[in-house]
C-alpha cells in the first residue's frame, strides 16, 4: 500500500464524484453531447514537447510535504518527473507507451515494469495515454461513448448512459474552453474515491495548459492529498530525459 500513492501521483486513474445531480438544470440533446465531445477532443493542446516547473503539496495520514518539481514531456513518446528538495533529487519517473519506471533516493528503492503490472496492482486499467491526459487537462476516460449531458453551475457535466456498480464517473468540462473542470471515479466496492480538480487554465503558444491540479484521494482510512501549481511550462524547446537506475537500489515488487 505504502507504493501505491506514488502510483496515484504519477499515473491517477481513478477519480471521485465532485457533485450530485441535484446542481444540474438542463440536459443538453445528443447532437449536443457530441459536438461538446468534439470540442473538448480538439482543446487538445498542441505541442511536440513541454518542460514544466511545477510546485507540489502533499499530505497523507502521517506528513505533509512540499517538494519542487520537473516535468518534461515528448507528446505520445515521454513523460519524464524529477522531484527534488533544496536542490536534492528525491525520486526520477520515466514513463513510455510501454513501461513504468522510477526510482527513489531515500529508501534507495526503484521500480521498472509495464502498465499491466501497474493496472493490477491499482485494480483498474490504465496507459500512457491516460497518464499524458491527466497533465493537460483531458479526460482521461474513453468519450467514444453513449453520454449524456447536464448543464451544472454553468459547466458541462458528462455521465456514460450505463455505469458500472463499481466504476461510477462523470466528468465536468468548463463551457468556454472545454477543458476538465474535474473528473470523479467512485469504487464503492473497492472503497476508493479520488478527486482530482483543476483550476485556471493558461494559454501557451495558442493552447491551454492547467495552472493547478488538486487532488484527494482516499482508500479505506487512508487520505492523502496532492496540489500541483504548474510554476512554468514551455513548450516546443529542447528536453532530454535522463535516467539510470543507480547501482544498489532495492526492486519494487507490486503485490
Amino acid at each position: 500500500m505504502k507504493y501505491k500513492l506514488l502510483f496515484i501521483f504519477v499515473i491517477t486513474a481513478f477519480l471521485v464524484s465532485c457533485g450530485g445531480s441535484k446542481n444540474a438544470t438542463n440536459k443538453v440533446s445528443d447532437v449536443a453531447v457530441a459536438k461538446v465531445i468534439a470540442s473538448h477532443n480538439n482543446a487538445y493542446p498542441e505541442f511536440k514537447t513541454i518542460a514544466a516547473r511545477i510546485q507540489v503539496a502533499y499530505e497523507d495520514d502521517k506528513k505533509s510535504q512540499s517538494i519542487t518539481t520537473s516535468l518534461r514531456i515528448e507528446k505520445d513518446k515521454n513523460i519524464w518527473i524529477k522531484a527534488s528538495l533544496l536542490g536534492i533529487t528525491l525520486a526520477k519517473v520515466l514513463i513510455t507507451p510501454d513501461r513504468v519506471s522510477f526510482y527513489e533516493t531515500v529508501g534507495r528503492t526503484y521500480f521498472d515494469g509495464d502498465f499491466a503490472l501497474v493496472s493490477d496492482f491499482l485494480g483498474t486499467e490504465i496507459n500512457f495515454q491516460q497518464a499524458q491526459a491527466l497533465l493537460l487537462g483531458q479526460s482521461i476516460f474513453d468519450l467514444n461513448r453513449d453520454f449524456t449531458s447536464q448543464i451544472q453551475m454553468g459547466n458541462l457535466k458528462l455521465l456514460p448512459k450505463k455505469q458500472d456498480a463499481n466504476f461510477i464517473y462523470s466528468i465536468l468540462l468548463n463551457a468556454s474552453n472545454y477543458k476538465v473542470v474535474s473528473e470523479t471515479l467512485s469504487q464503492p466496492s473497492d472503497n476508493r474515491l479520488l478527486d482530482v480538480r483543476y483550476g485556471d487554465y493558461q494559454i501557451e503558444n495558442g493552447s491551454f495548459y492547467p495552472s493547478t491540479i488538486s487532488i484527494n484521494s482516499s482508500e479505506g482510512d487512508s487520505k492523502t492529498s496532492i496540489d500541483l501549481n504548474y510554476r512554468k511550462i514551455d513548450v516546443n524547446v529542447d528536453v532530454s530525459f535522463p535516467f539510470d537506475i543507480p547501482e544498489g537500489y532495492e526492486k519494487i515488487t507490486l503485490d
